[in-house]
């Protein structure tokens, strides 16, 4: 299996998006053998949660970025705390010349 080309990382982090994390994370995650996680639900910025693939096998590098949402619960006792997948990053490896 060869490197993508921009073309097939725009339609991946395009596919992606329409996922939740749950199912964008199970993807990622089988795409290729030989790709690893990188960091998984980093915080590097306030109420958002990073989580990187570096697909070697692909030249590639996927990143999924999560938000916090706090929602209140019918009754009114406590917030319901939940992620919402809001961005997905496809880049090429710096090997990727495609």
């Amino acid at each position: 299996m060869g490197y993508l080309n921009e073309q097939q990382r725009e339609a991946l982090a395009r596919e992606l998006k329409r996922m939740n994390f749950k199912q964008a994370n199970w993807k990622v995650k089988r795409m290729d053998p030989r790709g690893r996680l990188v960091f998984y639900r980093n915080a590097q910025q306030p109420r958002r949660w990073l989580t990187r693939y570096e697909l070697e096998g692909l030249g590639t590098r996927v990143t999924l970025v999560e938000q916090h949402v706090a929602r209140p619960r019918p009754n009114g006792q406590r917030m319901e705390s939940d992620f919402e997948l809001v961005d997905v990053i496809v880049e090429p490896t710096p090997d990727n010349r495609l």
